[in-house]
């Protein structure tokens, strides 16, 4: 498959994706945007309230029925002198369940209120600088930002692509998106404006680059080489959702890991097909000012021979970045190192992971590792090369990269306000156990419940963008749910992670959206949300379509998703 595609000069815009982004992109600035759409929420939440709006979380119960004695018609008694029960059986064998109340019902909170507006005003400087993705990106984009403007990041660039045929470079950047959650979000912030930077040298549309590599990182979060931070936790979800059925069932962490491998390499594929088909012939008709290619570089390899003061110092600077690697591998697996946590690693594979535990030290310390790993040879190379010769050198980088920040920042702030005056108001919740509800009393089969959970996992990713969230209220619903048409508790997980996975990019409410957003901007400066999302679409709808006929096929097959991860239940 060859992922280079021809310009047409003569493109125009008709069709259903432009129709989506000139709407998206008549909408407010992104940070305006955010602004409204927390005085919406304020709004709706209040007139929730004032209607008595309530729902009750529910869970799904087996029926008994006690145990009589067929001398005396009297209940039987164990040794304890309980009453026995057993379960109450359908018409095929299978034990039937009700829906049963799961605590107190929930009300939405109003923002209007004297309670509300005083959590709305006093949480204000809490809720921004609490928002995940800030710290994130400005201890990262810092180190980055100074390894881009010494040469380091273009030096290697120019060594990659002498290496990689340009034929494979959609493949690459998605098969390294996808692997890159390994590291928890880092993905997000490293490589966007590598991909860009990668796609332009060639002649190719960076907005091309951008969504292909986004596409691995956020669609494809549910693929992976290797187990990664999120299983132990979703693990540990499904094991509460299995145990209302089976008090012994326990979901280990390595469950899909099988699927995962596989979906790897499908989704690969996938990205590439809907790079090459959809999102790069599209853009690829753009003028330079909207993203599109450099008409002087259509259909051409760019990238000269690097010169002898390139290639020392990207020796030099590779060199201390293996050292660096060393250094944080060490870290990671020798006993007692600073990254060691046997506990951590003993309780995951137990699958007693909870949301706000963690897999491994390691993982919490990616973030600041990148920070080092791409800031001291982003300094080797300025230095070797002589583009960086004092500490006020240094310091310039470094205050032009936060000033590039700048709308980042202003972003994150009221995308912050808005996500959490929608947690605080307990619409969230309300929405998803209704949606939940609604699912569970369909009487669907096997195959057609997996499809209809996975689309309304996509449909609530749109509302509720964190996945341990969702799962939080899904699990205890679906979990038990989906036991008793003979699913497993690791195929439901595995179900839920597509749902979860394949809207991502397209969700305004995944925390990172704007942080690519601020990425495009910079190859075309009047995108909007609708150019990101346009963009993106076909990912979700090419990912989803895949991603389930493999799962139905991986069922049809009888393949396990992982070691501990049976298809069936009860386990076959």
């Amino acid at each position: 498959m060859s992922s280079e595609a021809s310009p047409d000069r003569d493109f125009k815009r008709g069709g259903i994706l432009d129709l989506i982004e000139r709407a998206g992109n008549k909408l407010p600035e992104p940070a305006i945007l955010f602004a409204m759409l927390t005085i919406l929420v304020m709004v709706l939440s209040q007139f929730a309230a004032w209607s008595g709006w309530e729902v009750q979380p529910k869970k799904l119960e087996k029926i008994t029925e006690a145990v009589l004695d067929p001398a005396t018609g009297l209940a039987q008694l164990d040794e304890e002198g309980k009453a026995l029960r057993r379960d109450v059986l359908d018409d095929r064998g299978k034990p039937q369940t009700q829906l049963v109340e799961d605590g107190a019902p929930i009300r939405a909170r109003g923002l209007f209120t004297a309670d509300g507006l005083y959590y709305a005003i006093s949480s204000l400087v809490d809720n921004f600088m609490k928002f995940p993705p800030l710290g994130v990106v400005l201890v990262g984009v810092l180190g980055i930002g100074v390894a881009e403007r010494t040469g380091f990041i273009g030096a290697g660039l120019k060594a990659f692509m002498l290496a990689v045929p340009k034929s494979m470079l959609t493949p690459a950047m998605v098969f390294l998106g996808i692997m890159s959650s390994l590291g928890t979000d880092a993905g997000y912030i490293v490589l966007p404006p590598i991909a860009a930077a990668l796609y332009k040298s060639v002649g190719r549309s960076p907005l091309a680059g951008i969504a292909a590599v986004f596409a691995g990182v956020a669609a494809g979060f549910n693929a992976n080489l290797l187990v990664t931070s999120l299983d132990p936790l979703l693990a540990g979800f499904t094991t509460t959702g299995a145990k209302a059925i089976d008090p012994n069932y326990n979901v280990v962490p390595t469950c899909n890991w099988y699927f995962m491998i596989a979906s790897t390499f499908i989704i690969t594929l996938a990205g590439w097909a809907a790079s090459t088909l959809f999102v790069e012939k599209r853009l690829s008709g753009r003028p330079m000012d909207e993203g599109g290619p450099d008409p002087s570089l259509i259909g051409k390899v760019v990238i000269d021979r690097m010169q002898p003061h390139e290639v020392r110092g990207l020796v030099w600077a590779l060199g201390v970045m293996f050292a660096g690697v060393g250094l944080f591998l060490a870290f990671a697996l020798i006993p007692g190192a600073p990254f060691d946590d046997n506990l951590g690693k003993m309780e995951a594979m137990k699958g007693l992971a909870r949301e706000g535990d963690h897999f491994d030290r390691w993982v919490e310390s990616i973030v600041p590792m990148l920070f080092f790993l791409f800031l001291v040879p982003g300094i080797t190379y300025g230095v070797v090369v002589g583009n960086l010769r004092n500490s006020k050198d240094l310091a310039r980088l470094m205050n032009e990269t936060f000033a590039y920040m700048a709308p980042i920042i202003v972003l994150s702030f009221f995308a912050a306000q808005f996500i959490e005056y929608f947690k605080y108001s307990q619409l969230d919740r309300m929405l998803a156990y209704t949606g939940g509800e609604l699912l569970a009393r369909s009487g669907l089969g096997a195959s057609p419940l997996i499809l209809s959970f996975i689309l309304i996992v996509m449909l609530f990713n749109i509302m509720i963008a964190s996945m341990s969230a969702k799962y939080a209220v899904f699990a205890p619903i679906f979990v038990p749910m989906l036991m008793f048409v003979g699913i497993s508790p690791e195929l439901t997980q595995s179900a839920y992670r597509i749902g979860d996975s394949v809207t991502n990019v397209i969700t305004p409410l995944n925390s990172y959206m704007v942080i690519i957003l601020v990425v495009v901007q910079k190859h075309a400066p009047k995108a909007g949300m609708g150019t990101l999302i346009s963009t993106m679409l076909p990912y979700t709808l090419v990912f989803a379509a895949v991603w389930a006929v493999m799962l139905l096929v991986w069922m049809y097959l009888g393949i396990p998703l992982g070691p501990g991860g049976p298809l069936t239940y009860p386990p076959q």
